[in-house]
């Protein structure tokens, strides 16, 4: 391709539009062109109004780059939003009705019937081409799925039990910065800071609430992640029980799931199936933990074992993956990059 496609990034100076712009600096059909936001980091050159500096520097050229308002004119015609659901719901159909393709790092309009929620790897024919958006998944769901797919192939999927232990971005910068308080006034002993993005002080803590809760006892997280679940794997009548928690790491999520296939299967024919799906590393033998994939866009698996020494169709594994490259902004590059193959954009 001799020239790149032009994108824009809604929601721009929040960690995961930083991300996403980390992610398209060397792509070699995408490039950033355009950078707006909600907040009123307005008219200021980028490096300044991005409220969260990740790891990796800012790419010069976007440095530079004036933040403009999160208005359609003047937007190219393919856009990433990273938003808060409340302000996606307002703004992301006026982009789409602009003629835009909208990738939504946002969960507004995830669940509605005519929307696709899709992940490449899984299912890419869920993409049509009247579709206009397109969000990205919840973070936990995307690496639950992933690790699912493979095992409804070889062996259908009947039902699923996960406990989730949650890293702080997915709260966002703010999540971050709470747990680095709070760690700092641990180590420093001085008065810890006043939880008020987590439920309790999530320093040297583990918290079993992400959410509000409804009137059945489960929190928002735990709804996303069952109802999501249904909607990529494409089975709407699978029996999904999550437990969500979060724990005190930066970026990678865990999962310990428990899983009823529809036939019969062996641990080695379940192996093979994870071998050969796209985006996961296998570990036949030993562990595999958060810290180990901060940064990277695959998903593994680890500790694959009969839940008894008997059972044919009940299994336990563990899963990790990075929230915000697979659970959120490569994920988004993957869509991206599979409307271009499909035609619906460029």
């Amino acid at each position: 391709m001799p020239n790149k496609l032009p994108v824009g990034i809604l929601g721009a100076t929040g960690i995961v539009g930083q991300r996403f712009i980390q992610l398209l600096e060397h792509h070699p059909w995408f490039e950033v062109a355009w950078l707006a936001a909600s907040d009123r980091s307005e008219g200021r050159p980028y490096a300044e109004a991005a409220r969260w500096r990740l790891k990796t520097a800012i790419p010069a050229n976007v440095a530079k780059m004036s933040v403009v308002p999160a208005k359609p004119e003047g937007a190219p015609k393919i856009i990433f939003a990273a938003l808060d659901a409340a302000i996606a719901r307002e703004l992301e159909p006026q982009f789409a009705a602009a003629g835009c393709a909208v990738v939504s790092n946002s969960s507004a309009l995830r669940m509605q019937a005519d929307v696709p929620l899709v992940i490449p790897e899984i299912n890419p024919s869920d993409v049509r081409a009247e579709h206009r958006i397109f969000p990205v998944a919840n973070c936990t769901a995307i690496i639950l799925c992933m690790a699912l797919a493979p095992i409804k192939l070889v062996a259908g999927l009947r039902s699923v039990r996960v406990a989730t232990y949650q890293a702080a971005s997915g709260a966002g910068r703010a999540g971050l910065e709470e747990l680095q308080f709070g760690e700092r006034a641990i180590v420093e002993r001085t008065p810890e800071p006043q939880p008020t993005i987590f439920p309790a002080s999530l320093a040297r803590n583990v918290i079993p609430q992400v959410g509000s809760f409804d009137g059945e006892g489960y929190c928002d997280e735990e709804n996303k992640v069952r109802e999501e679940t249904r909607k990529m794997l494409g089975i709407p009548e699978l029996r999904v029980s999550v437990t969500t928690v979060r724990v005190p790491v930066r970026t990678a999520h865990s999962e310990a799931v428990w899983f009823k296939t529809e036939r019969d299967t062996t641990v080695d024919e379940l192996a093979r199936a994870f071998n050969n799906a796209p985006g996961v590393v296998f570990h036949e033998h030993g562990i595999v933990t958060p810290r180990e994939v901060e940064g990277t866009d695959l998903v593994h698996v680890a500790r694959l074992r009969r839940e008894d020494e008997t059972s044919r169709r009940n299994f336990a594994l563990w899963c990790v993956g990075d929230q915000l490259r697979k659970g959120a902004a490569t994920n988004g590059v993957q869509i991206l990059e599979l409307l271009l193959q499909k035609g619906y954009v460029g």
